[in-house]
């Protein structure tokens, strides 16, 4: 008798019931980074590049969810929310998109191309408090990508990206809330800062691809382009 093998561990760590895991035969894609970092730039020419291939492509990113989108919106804008119940509004968001889009998109052989994932929520929540242990426990739940890209930019150029697409720093994005510093651009930087600790941590614990995201857009998605080839092209 051939011994049953078992499918490898899809998730973090939570099991989740009534999910066909064997039948989850697409792929899921991510690119991280920082906001600023060209990762929304890259997704576009990754997702053309995909297509092009033959392959269907289903978007996800931050606050796309029916769900919870738009409470989230209101919420950052009314500044009334502690920074647990932010996290909690978020990772409902993803919960609702992991349910209605991801899984059933993979289940269908689609390529899910997100635009940062629960590493930025993770990060997000860290840097305002929550201990690590409980930002992996939040989000314990969530399916394991075929591979995580991590766009690495320098502050100076994020900066820089932030004034040339808005003509300004986002409240969020500088971390005013955390009172870092009551100037926006140092606050910014401190920040910025603190995320990259967190992001450094989690390039080692769940083997990041590191990008050096300095470069122009083509340079950056040869490289981006050569990590996605590579999976689809060493299955067994």
């Amino acid at each position: 008798m051939t011994p049953r093998v078992a499918p490898p561990e899809r998730t973090f760590g939570t099991r989740l019931p009534g999910v066909p895991f064997r039948r989850l035969q697409g792929k899921l894609i991510v690119v991280e980074g920082a906001d600023g970092s060209g990762r929304t730039t890259e997704c576009s020419l990754l997702k053309e590049d995909l297509e092009i291939q033959g392959h269907a492509v289903v978007d996800t990113g931050l606050r796309r969810s029916t769900l919870v989108s738009e409470e989230i919106d209101q919420a950052k804008q009314g500044h009334v929310l502690g920074a647990t119940t932010m996290a909690l509004f978020y990772a409902v968001d993803f919960a609702d998109q992991l349910e209605n889009k991801i899984i059933p998109a993979l289940a269908s052989g689609s390529v899910v191309l997100a635009d940062r994932y629960i590493y930025t929520l993770m990060a997000r929540a860290i840097v305002r408090g929550a201990p690590r242990a409980w930002a992996r426990r939040l989000y314990s739940f969530a399916l394991k990508p075929d591979l995580t890209v991590f766009l690495d930019t320098r502050e100076e150029l994020l900066l820089h990206r932030a004034f040339a697409r808005y003509g300004s720093l986002d409240y969020w994005e500088s971390g005013m809330d955390l009172g870092l510093s009551r100037d926006r651009f140092e606050s910014f930087f401190a920040f910025q800062a603190l995320l990259r600790k967190e992001f450094d941590w989690m390039a080692r614990e769940y083997g990041f691809v590191p990008v050096n995201g300095n470069r122009t857009p083509g340079a950056v998605h040869a490289e981006v382009s050569a990590a996605v080839r590579s999976l689809f092209t060493s299955r067994a």
